[in-house]
């Protein structure tokens, strides 16, 4: 029965960056009330870029974890594989919960003997059968990533992913307080953020229909500030992005880490960027977010948690793909997305009275 009172250390696997992070947050708030007197420490992959953080990045000081181990991506090399089984033994968690799930039955065979020899005998979240994403007939969205990695643990309770309490990355009062000394020269003024860089080709929408639609924005929220985001080297096509916006604005892509960037997207009154992680940071905080998509995944896998959000998502007839590069289809799902729509989107949110979330297909 849960909470388990009697276990002291938690060892949970969960590998990525900045988005695959945050959707885990619903399942990493039921570890914390499942196992509440233990340490519980992150075991994740380096970041294969450079501009991508490190999980501790994103989750130190929330309370969620206590700390982290990290091993490279492939852990080919047979004494990666050894130094990390020799590590987790070291630590001699009571528990490991297995936030990865599995497409294929081999790797679950693999990763359960990998963490049989490292010494753990009690696994949650590792089911033998492959998970899937539902499909919802009346909503026409497959089953966000969120809900497959809530429902993989589902043996230790209710992650709840429909309450916002649950998505909380615990902000502390210092990075509340480095939000509002960051935005003091747009004090006073309504915000709007937007993060135009990703870190996959497949998902850029354009230099070009980033800049047309925030001077669109300008011209039609004259009194807002904007703020834009993203890594350090994304500071130059942020620039360009917004070149046209005449007012008071802020380039801060590579100034904030990404729990700052959190407290910053709080102080918004919406989000505006593709498909990456700062929209989950957004999430996170509650602020809604306008998201152009690409097709290469399913619809509703990755669309941030929030009711009031607006998702641009064409689908085509190649979508699924789930190509990182996109050359023989020249981007048409995303490329085929038109500023007006964009435009249309963050009214939506931006309008008096406004509150229902839309998809466009």
């Amino acid at each position: 029965m849960y909470p388990d009172l009697s276990v002291r250390k938690v060892l949970i696997y969960r590998t990525g960056s900045l988005g695959d992070t945050v959707v885990a947050l619903p399942s990493l708030h039921l570890i914390a009330r499942a196992f509440p007197h233990a340490e519980r420490v992150l075991l994740t992959d380096l970041p294969v870029l450079p501009k991508a953080p490190t999980a501790m990045a994103i989750l130190g000081g929330s309370g969620l974890i206590h700390g982290d181990m990290r091993y490279t991506g492939a852990m080919r090399d047979v004494s990666d594989i050894l130094r990390t089984l020799r590590e987790i033994r070291r630590f001699g968690a009571d528990v490991l919960v297995h936030l990865m799930p599995r497409w294929l039955p081999g790797d679950a065979r693999r990763d359960r003997i990998f963490f049989r020899l490292a010494g753990l005998r009690r696994i949650v979240g590792l089911p033998r059968e492959v998970m899937k994403n539902r499909y919802d007939s009346a909503t026409d969205l497959y089953e966000s990533y969120a809900s497959l990695l809530a429902r993989s643990i589902a043996e230790l309770g209710d992650a709840d992913t429909e309450n916002p309490a649950n998505w909380s990355l615990h902000l502390n009062a210092a990075e509340l307080e480095s939000a509002r000394q960051v935005l003091s020269p747009l004090a006073g003024r309504r915000i709007l953020v937007c993060g135009p860089g990703t870190k996959m080709q497949s998902k850029d929408w354009g230099m070009e229909n980033w800049r047309a639609l925030l001077a669109r924005l300008h011209a039609r929220y004259p009194s807002f500030g904007l703020v834009t985001i993203g890594a350090k080297e994304e500071m130059d096509y942020c620039t360009c992005a917004a070149q046209d916006w005449t007012g008071p604005k802020l380039n801060l892509a590579g100034v904030l880490n990404p729990r700052q960037s959190a407290a910053v997207i709080g102080r918004a009154e919406a989000f505006v960027g593709p498909d990456s992680g700062p929209m989950h940071l957004a999430a996170s905080v509650g602020v809604p977010s306008v998201v152009v998509f690409c097709a290469r995944e399913r619809p509703g896998v990755w669309y941030p948690f929030g009711r009031r959000n607006q998702i641009i998502f064409h689908r085509t007839e190649c979508m699924g793909c789930l190509l990182q590069t996109c050359i023989e289809m020249g981007k048409k799902c995303i490329l085929s997305v038109t500023v007006d729509e964009m435009e249309r989107a963050v009214h939506a949110i931006l309008a008096p009275g406004a509150s229902a979330a839309t998809t466009a297909l």
